[in-house]
């Protein structure tokens, strides 16, 4: 399922796994962009225009949600997608007011990475775009 479309910022800390993301959602011809920490993530958002971002929900330096309500704060319109390795996540009422819902938490691993495209496709279609988008994220795609 081409993306082309959609900017997508996946923040793991796990460098492979992170890596198997950004390939294939670039394979899939979005703008990929990503951070291996919380902090790292927050200074992307601030600098550049995210439609959705993938997020391991527990990153070393931060509590389990924090990042996803801060990073909504200063980036209000991103849609956000929870790829965890945590059985026991429950998606706390701050996350489910913000407009996650349980159907944007993944657990890791998972076999099909296109259940994640699924789900990107599904929040991006959500998202508040402004006019000339479509043909800025195009640009931005063939220069990277």
């Amino acid at each position: 399922m081409p993306l082309p479309h959609i900017r997508l910022l996946v923040v793991d800390d796990d460098q492979s796994v992170r890596t198997s993301i950004v390939r294939y959602f670039e394979d899939r011809e979005c703008t990929v962009l990503s951070a291996g920490s919380a902090e790292e993530a927050l200074d992307v958002l601030a600098a550049e225009p995210v439609d959705v971002a993938i997020i391991d929900i527990r990153l070393p330096g931060t509590d389990d949600d924090t990042l996803i309500l801060k990073a909504h704060v200063l980036s209000p319109l991103v849609r956000y997608i929870i790829y965890t390795g945590s059985a026991k996540y429950n998606l706390p009422s701050e996350l489910v007011d913000i407009g996650i819902a349980a159907e944007d938490v993944f657990r890791k691993p998972l076999s099909d990475l296109g259940i994640l495209a699924s789900a990107v496709h599904r929040v991006a279609q959500g998202h508040e775009y402004p006019d000339d988008h479509i043909s800025t994220c195009h640009r931005a795609h063939h220069r990277e």
